[in-house]
């Protein structure tokens, strides 16, 4: 399915998010964040984050949308600005040269804007949680940023640690990536006016939901064409992030493989380098034992969607699930 036909029940409401997104970035800016606002808009994404957000507030009130239409825009636009805002911030820690298919913000303007630009868009998201005046969005958003950094902070902290334990890698994806996600389908609950067992549901179908994303991202990091995954393969390997399969080789290698592992990763894995790396995750368990990991996580996320009544938002949460963990490569 694609999809413009799992958005298609919220539709113009995205159109309505990227509005917002786009008036925020724009609003009172100079020439030159008119210029870096334009370059970032003009390769969208999939948009993931807000579509759970009204996905979630709609599945969670059997499909009746809520009177607070105006905060649910608001809030959608405001999760996608600090993803956007994060997604800078990445590329200039990992040296990324791609997103989206073209040059990364700091390949074309190098990372002292790219930062800077990346707070100012993090700091429009925070003028529109203001405007939502609810303590709830409020807490909820800021404890996942807060864990998001911390994972963050530990992923770039323990660069070239790919012999950690399994439990810490899992740890760093609970925060770096999970938390938000679950906050994003506990925000549209919020907005939608349930602080009780439905929001506690949808949080964990989106903690879930993540899980598995960042498994399979990981996955597409190693394995993927550039083509598919619009920034260079390897991008996170190349910059000595530690990803699952990549950890599960280690844990599989015997020492000569382990110290050969060691060694194409420090010195950067560029060309032949990460062809290797490539040739011995195939030979190994460590693609489909992360395979299976992943589907584990979409399946607990899936199993939380059996408390919703039937709607069209309801399948549009199973069909968005299913595609953003689809394994293409």
């Amino acid at each position: 399915m694609r999809l413009e036909e799992i958005y298609e029940p919220i539709a113009g409401e995205l159109v309505e998010v990227e509005g917002v997104i786009s008036s925020s970035i724009h609003d009172g800016g100079n020439e030159t964040i008119l210029e870096l606002g334009d370059y970032l808009l003009s390769s969208p994404g999939k948009r993931t984050r807000p579509a759970l957000v009204i996905l979630c507030e709609r599945a969670a009130r059997g499909g009746a949308a809520s009177e607070n239409g105006r905060v649910l825009i608001e809030t959608a636009a405001v999760v996608e600005l600090m993803h956007m805002s994060s997604l800078i911030h990445d590329d200039v820690l990992d040296g990324a040269v791609m997103r989206h298919g073209k040059a990364s913000m700091n390949a074309k303007w190098g990372n002292e804007v790219s930062i800077a630009f990346g707070d100012y868009v993090y700091a429009k998201a925070f003028e529109l949680i203001g405007r939502s005046g609810s303590k709830d969005v409020f807490a909820c958003l800021s404890e996942a940023i807060r864990l998001m950094c911390e994972g963050e902070l530990g992923h770039v902290c323990r660069r070239g640690h790919f012999d950690m334990a399994r439990g810490d890698y899992i740890g760093m994806l609970e925060k770096k990536t999970a938390s938000f996600f679950g906050a994003c389908c506990q925000l549209g609950v919020i907005v939608g006016g349930d602080k009780g067992e439905v929001r506690r549901v949808l949080g964990e179908f989106g903690f879930n939901l993540g899980m598995a994303f960042q498994i399979v991202d990981d996955c597409k990091d190693l394995m993927g064409e550039e083509e598919l995954l619009g920034k260079k393969a390897g991008q996170d390997v190349l910059a000595g992030d530690v990803t699952l399969p990549v950890l599960l080789l280690f844990e599989s290698a015997g020492e000569s493989e382990q110290a050969e592992l060691k060694r194409l990763l420090k010195s950067g894995a560029n060309g032949e380098g990460f062809r290797r790396i490539r040739e011995l995750a195939l030979g190994s368990e460590a693609l489909s034992e992360s395979k299976e990991m992943a589907r584990h996580y979409l399946g607990l996320a899936k199993e939380q969607l059996g408390v919703l009544a039937e709607s069209a938002y309801k399948e549009s949460l199973v069909c968005l699930a299913d595609y953003i963990t689809e394994m293409r490569f």
